[in-house]
């Protein structure tokens, strides 16, 4: 999961402007919050100001509901992708690590590796030749 830029996670929208984005009434951004879909920054006297990464969730909650899904149901879908992009994530993580384990093990089987020309020893004074007879 790559991390949010400072672009997207600067919360710098206030209440009006983040509802006129995601195209909803700001009292809609309310109960949203209320419900836990989304967590708006507050300023030190307690506004709420939004992210680009806010609005474009809120975008997508509008989306769900507009597919008919009440808010329970976008909450749980919400949920679930995080989840999913959390174990891919991982999955991705698991993946690298046994990609570095097996080239190491390749490695370490080349080095042990040696041609089979270099592995022949020659001795003086014995028949090279399996034939009998043969000197």
């Amino acid at each position: 999961m790559t991390p949010p830029s400072e672009s997207t996670s600067r919360a710098v929208y206030v209440i009006s402007v983040a509802a006129e984005l995601a195209g909803v009434h700001p009292q809609t951004l309310r109960v949203y919050e209320r419900k836990g879909l989304v967590d708006p920054s507050r300023t030190g006297g307690g506004s709420r100001r939004y992210s680009q990464r806010d609005i474009e969730r809120l975008r997508r909650i509008g989306m769900l509901t507009g597919l008919g899904l009440n808010l329970e149901g976008v909450r749980r879908v919400l949920e679930l992708e995080a989840e999913v992009e959390t174990l891919r994530a991982e999955l991705e993580r698991v993946r690298d690590e046994a990609r570095q384990q097996l080239e190491q093990t390749h490695r370490h089987y080349r080095r042990d590796l040696v041609p089979l020309r270099q592995a022949l020893v020659w001795r003086p004074g014995r028949n090279t030749d399996a034939r009998p007879g043969r000197r």
